[in-house]
């Protein structure tokens, strides 16, 4: 499971550091896609594949559905970590998510996502009623 909040920056060849309590669980190959929100989400190899057979489950004929297989493998890239721990995250994945220097990787359970700090810190600061979708989550039972 990914948890945890780490701030960090994308150096000049587009490379960012995995953070450390990342690296065992990513193993050395992942894939990074366009998320939701405007970030970037990163998903361990067996994850992707769970997804992946989801995914391929949704009915052709829903055009819902292919709009958002479309979107979400067109911008999924299998990445490599190198021996510093460090990823090549490329220019259109970098430009979705505005991304330029600062970043802010964060764990979501079974996935990773990767913002701007800017993004990030506008998420953050805008009026979510966090109250209110705990109130709605605990009426579905979670």
């Amino acid at each position: 499971m990914f948890i945890g909040e780490y701030q960090h920056a994308i150096d000049t060849k587009n490379r960012m550091i995995i953070p450390s309590k990342f690296r065992e669980q990513l193993g050395s190959t992942f894939v990074v896609t366009k998320g939701l929100d405007g970030c970037l989400y990163v998903y361990p190899m067996e994850e992707w594949k769970v997804l992946e057979e989801k995914l391929k489950k949704l009915p052709l004929t829903s055009k819902d559905a292919r709009a958002f297989v479309r979107f979400f493998f067109s911008g999924a890239n299998e990445i490599e970590v190198d021996k510093q721990g460090r990823a090549l995250i490329p220019q259109n994945l970098l430009e979705y998510a505005q991304i330029k220097k600062e970043i802010v990787s964060i764990g979501v359970s079974t996935r990773i996502e990767i913002w701007s700090k800017s993004r990030w810190d506008e998420y953050n600061s805008s009026n979510i009623d966090f109250d209110g979708i705990a109130e709605k989550m605990s009426e579905l039972g979670i």
